[in-house]
C-alpha cells in the first residue's frame, strides 16, 4: 500500500481536499493518504517547504509527498 502525502494551500473551506482525495483514491482505493497540512498560504512557497521539510523524514522510505499550490 503507497502512502501519498498532502499539503496545499487549497483550505477547508470548500471542496477542493475532497476533490483531489477522490481522484487519487478511484485511480487506487488502497492509497494511505495522510494530509499534512492545506492552510499555506496562496503561493507560499517558502512555507509549504518548511512544513514538509519539518515532518517528510518521519514517513517511511518510498511515501510520495504532493505538494500543490493555487
Amino acid at each position: 500500500m503507497a502512502i501519498v502525502t498532502l499539503t496545499s494551500d487549497f483550505g477547508h473551506t470548500d471542496h477542493y481536499v475532497a476533490a483531489l482525495k477522490a481522484s487519487l483514491i478511484s485511480k487506487d482505493n488502497a492509497l494511505k493518504l495522510i494530509d499534512i497540512s492545506h492552510d499555506i498560504e496562496p503561493f507560499d512557497i517558502a512555507h509549504m517547504a518548511f512544513v514538509v521539510s519539518a515532518v517528510f523524514r518521519d514517513f517511511p522510505k518510498g511515501t510520495i509527498h504532493m505538494l500543490s499550490t493555487n
